[in-house]
This record gives structure tokens, C-alpha cells and sequence, in this order.
């Protein structure tokens, strides 16, 4: 079995909405506490509110843990707990071994200091001798990618570069826990990879938690996940694209925005798919393999002619999936009539997108596509009922073959 190295045990941790009073009840806490008595930490206080609350898990080496909730949901005051710099008001945390943490940008990082001097500054904080960092520097100087600049004081480094310099001394000291929060976002792409591949490389001596807002980050590298709400554990699996799938139903695609310069008015957006049928700006659920049908009704202004229609499907992270043309790959054309009102029906054919809710915009082009007269976002929404999630765009169904 493997090896325990964090344990968590219904920690909760609260905070104070207003400072002063904060500053008073830490006073009180303090005095409280010298003199032995109950520092009121199972209660909350006037303006007080539980940022984590009662959570249980352990993490074992070998293990990658996806830890994902909304903004404000608890991870990061959970995460500094977990790296000691801040303690919890109750339950109890235990951490084995050499603990790497990227929490915040540039933390552990003195300004002043160059790069190299960072280095050894981390390295002795994790534990190493300088022996020990002797021997890696030249490795993490290659990861970090930033050579030339190594000798320059942090102060002058752009964001991107803190990160790399941060990730490379905490992957190379190749610590026993690493905690990385949500900090890969601001480098750029070719890096990203580079570091979820050394997170795989960890992950074979080490505990890591990873905080991530890119699911599809967290389901290529986790293979377990904990979804937090409000500071409380919701969910806690391995079944990551289950996770996932909870993660993006805790998220409303937002209302109906229209832009554009005008002159078309849509009438009703209907979806369907078998008997189940969704009028403007409902949510159609759907199965793998469905036909989705879509019909829309409109109204021309009489100075437009003729307009390009265009319909776009978007998933979760706001990435269009489909692009729905006529066969010709370009806008489907409608042509003003006497009324001015248009009703379209298009068929979209065994639908093979990823799990989870998707938005439908409807766009109302020039035939040149030169202006945009109206487009019609969240116009309707699908979603893919399915107990897995693995961030790609759209699935491909295959005929396998075993000899």
C-alpha cells in the first residue's frame, strides 16, 4: 500500500468580514488562549463565516488530486493550510515528508535577489543542502528556460518568467508533496505542457494537488478530483469526468446577449432531439448519437435583402465545438420576402460532443459576411448526459479491431 503523505481531518478555517473586528477577535483568541479557555472555534462569531469547512481526505504518493470549485469556493485558504501558512481553527492536518508549494505568484521569491539566489533561497527551504542544489541548479535552469536572465534580480521578471523559475525549482527538488494553484494559467502554451509532463514524472514519487480552472488540465493529469462549494466538500471521486460534469452544472451559460448592428429580431429558437424538445433559451438534454434538430424563426427589417445565416455551438470553456454551414462552407442564405418573417430548420446528424452543457448562438451575417447584423448568444442550450469528460472537443466513434 502506498504511503499516507497528507491527511486531512474535518479542518475548518473562518474568517472575519470586517477587519477591525477580525483584529479583535484575534486579540481575544490570543488572550484566550494563554489563559486556557474556549477560543470559540466551533461557533461563528458576528461577521464571521466559515471559509473551509469539515473537510476529510488523504492523499498518497503516486496520487494526483484535482481540486476544482468556483471562485471563492475554499481551495486556495484550504491550500495554505495544507503548505502551514496559515493554521486551521479545527480538525487536524498531517504532511510527511518535503513539502513544494506554488500557491501564489512570485511567493518565496525575494525581489531583490537574482534568480540563482532564489534558487538556493527555495532549495534550502525545502530541505536541501547546498550540495544537493549545487547539483540540480543546472537542471532547473534548463527547465526554467529563462538562462540568460538567471543572474537578473526576480524584480524584473514578467509573471510568465516567475512561473517557470517557481515550477522548475519545485519539479527538479522533486519534493514529496507539491501543491501547484491554478499558477500555470499565465504561462504560455508550450510551457503548460512541459509542466503537466513533469507533474506525470512526479506523481511516481510524490503526492501533488492541483488546482485548476482548465478541465481539461485536471483530467489529464489527476486521477482524482474534489469538487468544493461554499468551503464544504461536495465531491470527492475518481471518476474524474464525473467531477468535471459537476463542476461545469455548478456554472449557469449566462442570459441571451444579442449584438450586432440590428435589423433582425429573433421570433423563437426550438430544439429537439427524439421526443424531448426545448424552446429559446432552454437546455435540451441529449444522448451520444442523438440527432439534434434546430429550428428558428425570424424577422427581416426591409432595408436588408438577404442575410447569411450562421449557427455556432460552444462547450463548457467557451470553445466553438461546431460551425454549421451549408454544404458549400458558407452562411446559409435567406432572401427577404413580402412579410419579412423567416422560419429555418436545419439537422445537425449523431452528435458526438463531449459530455456536459453546450450554448447555441445564432449569427445574422451580411452574404459577404463583411457585417454582422445580429447575433443571438445562449439562443438555447445541450447537454450531453455521460459519466465521463475528457476535455476534448467532440468524440470520435471508431470500429475497433482486436487480432
Amino acid at each position: 500500500m502506498s504511503e499516507v503523505l497528507i491527511k486531512c481531518e474535518n479542518v475548518s478555517k473562518k474568517f472575519c468580514r470586517n477587519f477591525k473586528q477580525s483584529l479583535i477577535y484575534g486579540l481575544k483568541d490570543v488572550l484566550g488562549a494563554g489563559f486556557g479557555k474556549n477560543n470559540h472555534h466551533g461557533h461563528l462569531r458576528k461577521n464571521e463565516f466559515w471559509a473551509v469547512k469539515d473537510i476529510n481526505f488523504e492523499l498518497k504518493r503516486g496520487e494526483c488530486l484535482g481540486l476544482i470549485g468556483h471562485n471563492g469556493a475554499g481551495k486556495s485558504t484550504l491550500l495554505k493550510m495544507l503548505n502551514g501558512l496559515i493554521t486551521p481553527d479545527q480538525g487536524k492536518i498531517t504532511m510527511r515528508g518535503r513539502i513544494g508549494a506554488l500557491i501564489e505568484l512570485g511567493a518565496g521569491f525575494n525581489p531583490i535577489l537574482t534568480g540563482r539566489e532564489n534558487i538556493y533561497n527555495n532549495g534550502a527551504v525545502l530541505g536541501f543542502t547546498k550540495e544537493e542544489i549545487d547539483h540540480k541548479i543546472d537542471a532547473i535552469i534548463e527547465f526554467s528556460e529563462i538562462g540568460e536572465f538567471i543572474d537578473s534580480p526576480v524584480q524584473n521578471y514578467s509573471s510568465g518568467m516567475k512561473v517557470r523559475l517557481g515550477f522548475a525549482v519545485a519539479a527538479q527538488m522533486e519534493p514529496d508533496v507539491l501543491i501547484i494553484d491554478e499558477v500555470l494559467a499565465v504561462g504560455d502554451v508550450g510551457f503548460r505542457f512541459k509542466c503537466l509532463n513533469a507533474i506525470g514524472e512526479l506523481m511516481k514519487s510524490s503526492a501533488v494537488i492541483f488546482v485548476s480552472h482548465s478541465m481539461p488540465q485536471i483530467y489529464r493529469i489527476c486521477n482524482e478530483v474534489m469538487l468544493m462549494n461554499h468551503g464544504s466538500l461536495l465531491l470527492k471521486t475518481n471518476q474524474i469526468g464525473v467531477g468535471i460534469e459537476k463542476y461545469y452544472n455548478m456554472f449557469s451559460s449566462g442570459d441571451q446577449n444579442i449584438a450586432g448592428s440590428g435589423g433582425v429580431k429573433l421570433k423563437n429558437c426550438q430544439l429537439q432531439a427524439k421526443n424531448h424538445i426545448a424552446k429559446l433559451g432552454e437546455t435540451l438534454s441529449i444522448k451520444h448519437g442523438d440527432d439534434l434538430q434546430i429550428k428558428f424563426d425570424f424577422e427581416l427589417e426591409n432595408n436588408i435583402p438577404e442575410v447569411s445565416l450562421q449557427v455556432v455551438i460552444w462547450n463548457q470553456e467557451m470553445l466553438p465545438v461546431a460551425d454549421i454551414l451549408n454544404n458549400e462552407l458558407k452562411g446559409y442564405i435567406v432572401k427577404q420576402n413580402q412579410t419579412g418573417l423567416h422560419s429555418v430548420e436545419l439537422s445537425v446528424p449523431q452528435i458526438q460532443f463531449n459530455a456536459g452543457k453546450h450554448s447555441i448562438s445564432l449569427m445574422f451575417n451580411s452574404v459577404d459576411f463583411s457585417k454582422s447584423y445580429c447575433r443571438y448568444d445562449n439562443a438555447g442550450y445541450i447537454n450531453l448526459d455521460s459519466n465521463f469528460a475528457s476535455g476534448a472537443h467532440f468524440l470520435i466513434p471508431v470500429n475497433w479491431k482486436n487480432n
